[in-house]
């Protein structure tokens, strides 16, 4: 099984006392964006790793049998934290993992779907979304590199292991860089 971690713990601190992922946009949270591509692609099981105003985030999702919700107590711990906590939650029976991020809409259904595909044809260990020379998320890994995990600490996400690991990196071509647009302040909601 192929399970997708939702990153949905930060602080959304460029934007003045207001949570980033509860903010409307489009008619919509923020984060129902990318949840509803994640819930629409291939991906098995949707971890969705909560963290600041976790209560009020998990309000606003609606249950679903492919949803798993972790809280993360030291997401004030970065990043790296939050990747953790959904980690707990991967088997090593599964053939991998994609980390998301809850704060980019235009991620699409297609998108997540090309990195799953990816992770299923087990010729690399890594498979990220490129642009010209921009690598994005969401980022898609094999279960076999689930320890190299296991060292990261503060604001180091996904992107970190496939510079580590750009020799066996699979570069996945998407035809726009709107798809690595995420959502930090209040001019981005007027998109």
């Amino acid at each position: 099984m192929i399970k997708g971690i939702l990153l949905a713990a930060g602080q959304s601190r460029r934007l003045k006392n207001e949570n980033k992922l509860i903010k409307i946009f489009k008619d919509k949270p923020l984060i129902h964006h990318a949840l509803n591509s994640a819930k629409n692609s291939k991906i098995k099981k949707i971890i969705i790793v909560l963290g600041y105003q976790f209560k009020e985030v998990k309000k606003k999702i609606k249950k679903n049998k492919k949803i798993i919700f972790v809280h993360n107590k030291n997401y004030k711990n970065g990043m790296s934290s939050s990747i953790k906590s959904g980690l707990k939650k991967i088997s090593k029976k599964d053939k991998g993992f994609i980390i998301l991020q809850s704060d980019m809409p235009f991620v699409k259904t297609s998108d997540i779907n090309k990195i799953y595909n990816s992770l299923i044809r087990k010729k690399y260990l890594v498979h990220a979304l490129k642009y010209k020379n921009r690598i994005g998320n969401p980022i898609g890994f094999d279960i076999s590199i689930l320890n190299k995990f296991k060292k990261i600490k503060g604001n180091i996400g996904a992107k970190y292991m496939v510079k580590r690991l750009k020799n066996s990196t699979n570069f996945i071509k998407v035809s726009s860089e709107k798809v690595f647009k995420d959502f930090d302040r209040a001019s981005d909601f007027r998109a």
